[in-house]
């Protein structure tokens, strides 16, 4: 099989015993590691595929449901108020419980974790949710359940159908399930997903692209909720800017730039994950002052010294929130979380301290020595993060700052979504 959507001309109960059967076989060849007779078998969809190897290295058990820990009453309700999905359940329900309530299905919300936050939907698929402890609180990750829509598509950052046997676990092979992933537009923070489950039989071809296009309409609700709040910082800020005297910038918490002064402006400042007021080093313009606005930061950007360089990096690529890079020195530190791509290259660097060239990187990313270009501009991108935290000619991490490497717990695990030819050899050890 390959990576394109499930069989599209599905249409009758034969149809649907036909594939699941086919599913079947696949999912018990590659659990015993062979054929189970008959004509060869196609290998599951990559996606399918890489998520049932974690699956085994995680330690479940296809042949038994692992017992749930649902979320207490309070932490649910307060992880319900706290969630920003909270803000588009609208038009979520509006674009996805008429067709689930029509296919007799349900719709659900999760965090980033996995929790599911909120359930509705057909009252039957609820209680035959109920039994395998799909409920409010409950945890769908991979790592606790197996193949899932929601548990994979956390992991591979993109929408994900999973049908029929294609579940981990056996008792979810009578759901079909296609849920996608819902972002921060302020930074790009995963924030949970949305996903429509429901018995096998219920599966429609057009169910992926529906939740697909939702969730993109609800990141669009909160793109533009962002922009209002960015309008209203902008008209508070104005008259601030007009009195500083020097170079200053008036931002957003998460760092979007609303207004400058003396300088070029840039889209956005990298902030600490929790700044406060008081002197920072920022990697763009070295030693700055920050102060309090209403609803976000003033930046007087200062002088650079060079004691208050950062000294340290921390690079994650194994936390269960996506890989980041902290960088800490006198002023105080800072967290970024980082793309697919930058974790790769910050990855490779950090596993060859003494620098690579351009062309080594482009064969440790793309096994094609040629793409040097393309590795050079990546590398453009993130300086505009770390500053003077990379050097150049070879590219490598500053003389004198020291690099710390996190990697997740099981090697195989190591930036999942990544298919960099250095990455795969990492994880093979």
């Amino acid at each position: 099989m390959s990576d394109t959507p499930i069989d599209g001309a599905i249409r009758s109960d034969r149809d649907f015993r036909a594939t699941a059967r086919r599913l079947a076989r696949v999912h018990e060849a590659a659990l015993t590691g062979g054929a189970t007779g008959g004509a060869p078998l196609a290998a599951p969809r990559a996606v399918i595929g890489e998520s049932w190897r974690r699956a085994l290295l995680s330690g479940v058990d296809p042949d038994r449901d692992r017992p749930q820990s649902p979320l207490p009453v309070a932490e649910l309700e307060q992880r319900r108020q706290a969630s920003q999905l909270a803000a588009v359940l609208p038009v979520l329900h509006e674009g996805l419980l008429p067709a689930a309530d029509a296919a007799q299905q349900i719709m659900v919300v999760t965090d980033a974790e996995g929790r599911v936050l909120w359930r509705e939907g057909s009252a039957p698929v609820r209680r035959m949710a109920d039994r395998l402890g799909f409920d409010k609180g409950a945890d769908w990750r991979e790592g606790v359940v197996g193949t899932n829509a929601i548990g994979t598509a956390l992991v591979a950052r993109r929408p994900v159908l999973v049908h029929s046997a294609e579940h981990f676990v056996r008792s979810h092979q009578q759901w079909t399930c296609a849920a996608a992933p819902l972002h921060d537009p302020r930074d790009g923070r995963l924030l949970g997903t949305v996903d429509i489950s429901g018995p096998a039989p219920s599966f429609h071809p057009t169910t992926l692209s529906l939740v697909s296009a939702v969730a993109r309409l609800a990141e669009g609700e909160l793109r533009a909720r962002h922009q209002l709040t960015l309008e209203r910082l902008r008209s508070s800020a104005a008259p601030v800017l007009a009195r500083v005297g020097g170079r200053a910038l008036a931002v957003d918490p998460s760092g979007w730039v609303v207004g400058v002064t003396g300088l070029t402006p840039p889209d956005r400042v990298t902030l600490p994950k929790a700044p406060r007021a008081g002197p920072l080093w920022l990697p763009r313009y070295g030693r700055c002052a920050l102060e309090p606005l209403p609803g976000g930061w003033l930046i007087r950007v200062g002088g650079r010294e060079p004691d208050l360089a950062p000294s340290r990096v921390v690079l994650d690529v194994g936390g269960p929130d996506g890989p980041a890079v902290t960088v800490s020195g006198p002023a105080g530190s800072w967290t970024h979380e980082l793309t697919p791509r930058h974790a790769e290259l910050l990855f490779v660097l950090a596993a060859h301290p003494r620098g690579r060239s351009a062309a080594e990187l482009a064969r440790d990313l793309f096994g094609d020595p040629g793409r040097a270009v393309t590795v050079r501009a990546e590398l453009s991108r993130l300086r505009r993060h770390l500053g003077s935290v990379l050097a150049h000619r070879p590219y490598r991490f500053t003389d004198g700052v020291e690099v710390e490497l996190r990697l997740p717990s099981v090697r195989a695990h190591l930036l999942p979504r990544s298919s960099a030819p250095a990455v795969a050899a990492a994880r093979r050890g």
